[in-house]
């Protein structure tokens, strides 16, 4: 008997806020959910779960989740099991409701698998159940046969990807960064920020930030350090990530940032550079004057929360500009913020 082919997705407006899950079989079955106050990850687990509750028989789930899929792959859930439902860091884990179901798929159903797709990679089926999952979250659900009604499928923003990044007067316009953008790393995309004195955010800060990363790195084997390399929180996410093992990637507003600064800060700043996995710069010139520069680095960050996963900020719960990052990040990324609190060494 050949294998059912099925695409899932999940989506959330505000994480947690009202989200929606889909799920759909190529030139099939489909259909698609609504819950009023929900995170995306439980949409993505969901989304799953009431794929395997409609559709019997060997069934392969391509999701663009890694959370859902490593789990299966790399059979997380058989430690939960193991220690009473207790993650490595001995806490409960996380949707638990909505794991233990699915968790008895994983179990019981031999004809079950699962592939990871790129999200917004140009995936005819991907790219349905993701407009399918964000119409949901708007109360737009339905089932059908064949291709979805029109009112399901009208382009609609996906939260913390094409819809406008957090909040504050006086803020400079994000830059785009579609999924089409070629400078946007594959892999889950972290980003460090927060804050920059060097005091706050120095070298004490390395070992507990690197085990944070290493964590990560066990959850998602494919996640890459996003980081502007500035002085401070930024430059030390770079250090972090090789004490962990975890490739960055370094993303400059425009060429040569650290011009007319000390030699010695230029060289560290070169070194950090040239270790990163590759290096991204938006713009192709150095803005001329400061508040030119200061607008680049605006738009920077907007593109860097359009396109983050997750993100690390670093703070003292008193600087503005970091206590602005932690808002912000969260509204791009919801509960996958790390919020990490600085003291003087």
């Amino acid at each position: 008997m050949s294998s059912t082919r099925a695409y899932t997705d999940g989506a959330c407006r505000g994480n947690p806020g009202p989200g929606g899950w889909a799920w759909a079989i190529e030139g099939g079955r489909w259909a698609s959910g609504h819950d009023p106050d929900t995170t995306n990850q439980r949409m993505e687990i969901r989304a799953v779960l009431e794929l395997t509750r409609a559709v019997d028989g060997p069934l392969v789930v391509v999701s663009d989740s890694t959370y859902v899929v490593n789990c299966w792959r790399d059979s997380w859930w058989r430690s939960w099991l193991a220690k009473g439902w207790k993650n490595s860091q001995k806490k409960p884990v996380a949707n638990r409701d909505l794991w233990e179901p699915l968790v008895e798929v994983f179990r019981d159903r031999p004809d079950f698998s699962m592939e990871w797709v790129k999200g917004h990679g140009g995936d005819p089926m991907n790219d349905l159940v993701d407009r399918l999952a964000v119409a949901a979250s708007y109360g737009r659900e339905g089932s059908g046969e064949g291709r979805p009604p029109a009112e399901l499928l009208d382009q609609v923003d996906r939260p913390g990807r094409t819809g406008a990044s957090g909040s504050g007067s006086g803020a400079t316009a994000p830059a785009a960064a579609p999924a089409s953008d070629p400078r946007v790393p594959d892999g889950w995309r972290l980003v460090v920020a927060g804050l920059r004195e060097p005091a706050l955010a120095g070298d004490h800060l390395v070992a507990p930030l690197s085990e944070i990363l290493a964590a990560q790195r066990e959850l998602h084997p494919d996640v890459v350090v996003l980081t502007g390399l500035r002085q401070g929180a930024e430059e030390v996410g770079a250090r972090a990530a090789t004490a962990a093992g975890v490739p960055y990637v370094a993303v400059l507003p425009y060429p040569d940032p650290v011009a007319g600064r000390p030699e010695v800060a230029q060289a560290a700043f070169q070194r950090l550079l040239d270790a990163a996995d590759r290096v991204v710069t938006l713009e192709r010139k150095r803005p001329a004057d400061l508040e030119g520069r200061r607008a680049s680095l605006l738009r920077r960050d907007g593109w860097l929360r359009k396109v983050a996963d997750a993100a690390i900020v670093v703070t003292d719960g008193e600087d503005p500009d970091a206590e602005l990052a932690v808002t912000r990040y969260g509204d791009a990324v919801g509960e996958e913020l790390w919020e990490y609190r600085a003291s003087e060494p």
